[in-house]
């Protein structure tokens, strides 16, 4: 196995974490988020604490996913790569500063002696620091990045199957528009309207399981071009897999 196929299963490895940890994340934070008294009453300041790890691995398997691509796509269109890697960056860096708000709850819930009103009126504004950041992250970047740029770059690469690139490129488009309807109050999280980022999630799915199970499709470019090789291209590649 070459270094790039090597890569490829890096890839689909780190794209299944993110989920993994964005999901277990997500179930651990539950009562800080649910409890509307938590910053008072709370008790669950270690389950908390966990949820924030697993945002920390968010985090460096987000970052992972841009850093092991970034070496093979840029042969096949360095903005595109440039801009994933950014959007990557920025997502994750706006993921560190929802976890960081409900870290804040907790610190104040152990060593706070204010009157519960305030704290209570401090854990609502916490709260809604991170909901905003969960719109900012996972709907805006992630439908920029993950969506429309990650999507672009494979369909010019053919480094996944085509079909399954266009995923991406619609999906994208879906996951703004449900971004832009919750940040006008068109629309709440949880809403019907929430059937939209469905073909995201399977873009991201597939781009978990396909590259680690087979790899890409496409061999890189010659050092020095920029296109693929002559008779590798996408319809190359399918018709010698398969």
């Amino acid at each position: 196995m070459d270094a790039d196929q090597r890569a490829a299963r890096v890839f689909g490895a780190l794209f299944l974490l993110t989920f993994v940890f964005s999901i277990v994340g997500a179930l651990l934070y539950n009562p800080v988020l649910d409890e509307k008294d938590y910053i008072v009453s709370g008790s669950a300041d270690t389950r908390i604490a966990l949820g924030a790890l697993m945002e920390v691995g968010l985090v460096v398997t987000n970052i992972g996913t841009a850093v092991v691509l970034f070496p093979i796509a840029r042969r096949y269109s360095e903005t595109l790569a440039l801009s994933w890697v950014a959007s990557r960056i920025v997502e994750s860096t706006i993921i560190a500063v929802g976890a960081i708000s409900l870290l804040a709850i907790v610190t104040l819930h152990r060593e706070s002696t204010g009157p519960a009103g305030a704290l209570l009126v401090q854990g609502e504004s916490l709260v809604a620091v991170h909901d905003w950041t969960f719109l900012f992250g996972p709907g805006f970047c992630v439908g920029i990045g993950n969506g429309i740029i990650l999507g672009a770059l494979m369909w010019k690469s053919g480094l996944v199957p085509r079909r399954m690139a266009m995923l991406g490129l619609v999906g994208g488009p879906l996951v703004l528009v449900r971004a832009i309807l919750i940040l006008f109050h068109v629309v709440d999280p949880g809403d019907a309207a929430d059937v939209l980022v469905v073909p995201e999630i399977l873009w991201e799915a597939s781009l978990g399981f396909y590259p680690l199970i087979k790899g890409f499709r496409t061999p890189p470019p010659l050092a020095g071009d920029s296109q693929p090789r002559p008779g590798r291209g996408p319809r190359a590649a399918a018709a010698t897999s398969g």
